[in-house]
């Protein structure tokens, strides 16, 4: 058996252009070449293959063999790999970026971030997205390390010079429990009471706001550095604590949680800010998502608290009640 040869590109492309046309004629019309050259190509590919690839005599119009039902899958991914490195290459020459790093707060409710990353993925499909979800300081930190060039993130308790901050409003949090929690069966909630049960919290992985508590009233605490896993524990009864109002929609409609009636947690917020290092020249895909987020986010943040937050956050004033970002309550 001969040993099959590598086909070029070109024999490739000619080949799919008869598949998608339904003849060797009509794809010399897409390709702007004469019929006999197409029907040398595929006899060179055929040849160099050891395959033949069409049933020219079945039909008026060519139809694939088994062997050329076979071998299509891997031809169409040939030439989509090659188009899509010349698309990349023409990016790059032109200065965009081939990847973008985004990390993006935990508390920052999907919506707002998946309608940007989908546009983004629609205008700069040649660029690929690495996407980080941290919360509290460890979201600004990834941007201040370098790992990710823009970020959406919580609150820092000091001014940091390297970065370049946008604040964007608060997101609501609101203080929730299972039906069967004590709290739950407590019409006005005490911060007597609330100080009796265990509250998860959302713990910082980062040394920005590592040790100082955001909106943390209770004598014990968990501390969860996952918020999946805190919202896990509510619906368990394990606790009561604060979480993003957008977040928890659902299971208050539900009955899966409870809104508690605390006293003193009234429009508690947590502040939002996009971010990126000053020193370091985002590319046009970065400005571009990261103008994009922001906007979004604006847009959003009615739905999320009426109190937009314009101080900074280590003095915040009513009516936002929590106290500076570390720990997440």
């Amino acid at each position: 058996m001969m040993e099959p040869k590598q086909p070029t590109l070109d024999q490739l492309q000619i080949f799919l252009a008869i598949v998608e046309t339904g003849s060797f004629a009509a794809a010399a019309r897409r390709l702007g070449r004469a019929t006999s050259v197409i029907s040398y190509a595929i006899a060179n590919l055929e040849a160099q293959l050891g395959l033949e690839l069409f049933d020219r005599g079945a039909a008026r119009t060519p139809q694939l063999t088994e062997a050329g039902r076979a071998v299509l899958a891997d031809a169409r991914s040939i030439a989509l790999g090659v188009g899509e490195l010349l698309a990349k290459a023409r990016g790059l020459g032109a200065g965009l970026e081939a990847e973008v790093a985004l990390v993006v707060d935990v508390m920052l409710p999907a919506s707002s971030f998946v309608a940007a990353v989908e546009a983004f993925q629609t205008e700069f499909p040649t660029v690929s997205l690495r996407l980080y979800v941290e919360g509290l300081g460890a979201a600004t930190q990834l941007v201040l390390d370098g790992s990710a060039d823009i970020g959406i993130t919580g609150p820092v308790s000091h001014h940091v010079d390297e970065l370049e901050v946008r604040q964007l409003g608060a997101i609501r949090l609101v203080p929730v429990a299972a039906p069967h929690h004590p709290l739950a069966q407590i019409e006005k909630v005490t911060l007597a009471a609330a100080r009796k049960h265990i509250q998860l919290v959302l713990a910082d992985r980062s040394e920005l706001t590592r040790g100082q508590d955001f909106g943390v009233i209770a004598l014990r605490s968990w501390r969860l550095a996952d918020l999946g896993a805190k919202h896990a524990l509510l619906l368990a009864g394990i606790g009561w604590g604060s979480m993003p109002e957008a977040m928890v929609d659902d299971d208050l409609a539900a009955g899966r949680l409870k809104r508690l009636g605390l006293d003193a947690w009234d429009n508690v917020a947590y502040p939002l800010q996009a971010v990126h290092r000053s020193d370091r020249a985002l590319g046009p895909a970065a400005r571009w998502l990261l103008e994009r987020l922001t906007g979004n986010c604006r847009r959003a943040e009615a739905k999320w608290t009426p109190v937009r937050v314009t101080q900074t956050p280590q003095k915040p004033k009513p009516p936002l009640r929590a106290r500076r970002s570390g720990n997440g309550g």
